[in-house]
């Protein structure tokens, strides 16, 4: 272990301590991972602690744990991953958080402590289905407005469960039910007349 990443998990343990679920080193960055009852304290002392200082959120994503490990998985499945960054000491941690509830999985915005998650946490509710609430508009990003279900669950089909068309007769945007008739493509090979001709090649 580094003499800097040294000197994080002991700052780490020092202000953080009992808040601290688990910890490990990856690739030379720690992870800590908190209890969704402590996630906000610990973000804002992530923040504001002169010791710690990460000035920056550069990343919240999304997790779906359910195949995780071929299945082997026992914990909870959403969890949140956030990726901060301390100019101040040139650190960077990364923090992850499970939701309590599998079949609503909701985890508090950090909205009012770094204004950059915005966006962020509205990818991972539109494509995993959590919920951030203290969020000022989470509302879907990258899904249209009328789509079924959040695609990057595991649960979720690949072919979808509705798809849309523009109705000539109806002169709008209809949803209906998949259509998608499983086929079998065969590949064909196309090559000149000459191919492998080693005499006229």
């Amino acid at each position: 272990m580094s003499v800097k990443v040294d000197l994080l998990s002991q700052h780490l343990q020092k202000h953080l301590g009992d808040h601290i679920v688990a910890q490990s080193i990856a690739l030379g960055e720690i992870t800590v991972d908190v209890d969704v009852a402590v996630y906000m304290d610990t973000m804002l002392k992530l923040r504001d602690e002169p010791e710690l200082r990460f000035e920056q959120l550069v990343d919240l994503c999304g997790v779906d744990y359910s195949a995780y490990a071929d299945g082997r998985w026992n914990g909870k499945r959403f969890a949140v991953v956030v990726h901060l960054i301390s100019i101040t000491h040139n650190w960077r941690l990364r923090v992850r958080c499970f939701a309590q509830d599998d079949d609503f999985p909701s985890i508090p915005s950090l909205i009012l402590v770094w204004n950059s998650v915005n966006w962020f946490e509205r990818e991972a509710f539109d494509l995993f289905g959590i919920v951030f609430p203290g969020h000022t508009d989470l509302r879907r990003i990258l899904t249209d407005y009328g789509f079924v279900g959040h695609p990057f669950r595991k649960d979720f089909p690949v072919s979808g469960y509705v798809e849309m068309r523009y109705d000539i007769e109806q002169r709008r945007v209809v949803y209906q039910p998949v259509t998608i008739e499983p086929r079998e493509i065969t590949p064909r090979i196309v090559r000149e007349s000459i191919y492998g001709d080693v005499e006229n090649g």
